[in-house]
């Protein structure tokens, strides 16, 4: 079986490149410029050369605060990208493995954690591409695998543990918002989860996230308690912040329909960063 990583130099992808070689599995890596996913012509024409069986789709447009500067850029991949690769894993006959978000979701629910019925509502024009090329995969494919995540980490610059550790280089005292929660998740679990997934045959929408909850500030208080770093944080309301792009208050999504079908328990996000700290040093 032929796997096919598209956006594979991106913290997941390049999770899923270390997985694949470790398992010695057949795949080919590729990023933006190798094929640029919002070139439909290109994206057909690599997929009949290369005939993957399974596609796994980890390119994204992820600069929230950006995309609503420049909309037309985050709708240009999470979009019209993703209908690109539909249409070329249609064509192919390759199984399509694709990623949203928990932006997707406005954040008033006020019973619980968001589960895969809830109808989605976005609140910026990131959410809204997500969700676009969520609706995209469901018009043209009939089979196919779609994860929604939340508060991504892994091997990359671009995730919370990187900048924050960061900040705490140039500041001795750091605001943090309180407001905003939601749920770590780290890109080791998504994988595991993701190639099991694949194995056992399933299909449709799932969430899948690590287990807890948590927010910005409690989770920059884990990093700062289990790497014993010396800055004091303050706990303020994102709103202070005045960034482009407004957040949900409450994004965390329930991952038990998921862990149920697979017959797992996926760690919690405390023990995700744990390992990923470790792992890191």
């Amino acid at each position: 079986m032929k796997y096919l990583i598209i956006g594979h130099k991106g913290q997941l992808g390049n999770e899923f490149v270390k997985k694949l070689s470790l398992l010695n599995y057949d795949f080919i890596g590729v990023d933006i410029d190798e094929l640029d996913i919002t070139k439909r012509d290109d994206v057909i024409l690599f997929f009949r050369k290369i005939k993957p069986d399974v596609t796994i789709n980890c390119a994204a447009y992820n600069l929230v605060d950006d995309a609503e500067k420049e909309p037309e850029k985050a709708f240009a991949v999470n979009t019209a990208g993703v209908l690109n690769i539909a249409f070329a894993s249609k064509e192919v006959k390759s199984f399509l493995v694709h990623y949203s978000s928990d932006y997707v979701f406005d954040g008033t629910k006020k019973d619980g954690l968001y589960i895969e019925s809830d109808k989605p509502n976005p609140i910026n024009k990131y959410g809204e591409s997500k969700l676009k090329g969520e609706q995209i995969l469901s018009d043209v494919l009939s089979d196919y695998l779609l994860f929604r995540l939340s508060w991504v980490f892994g091997e990359g610059t671009q995730n919370f543990i990187h900048k924050f550790i960061r900040w705490t280089k140039n500041s001795n005292e750091l605001k943090i918002a309180d407001d905003e929660i939601s749920i770590p998740t780290y890109t080791k679990d998504i994988v595991e989860v993701t190639l099991k997934s694949i194995e056992k045959g399933i299909s449709g929408l799932y969430h899948l996230t690590n287990s807890g909850y948590t927010s910005r500030f409690d989770w920059a208080k884990h990093i700062t308690d289990t790497l014993k770093l010396n800055v004091k944080l303050i706990p303020v309301s994102k709103d202070i912040f005045n960034l482009p792009a407004r957040r949900p208050d409450f994004s965390a999504m329930d991952n038990k329909i998921i862990s149920d079908e697979l017959g797992i328990v996926i760690p919690t996000w405390e023990e995700a960063v744990k390992n990923y700290l470790i792992r890191k040093e």
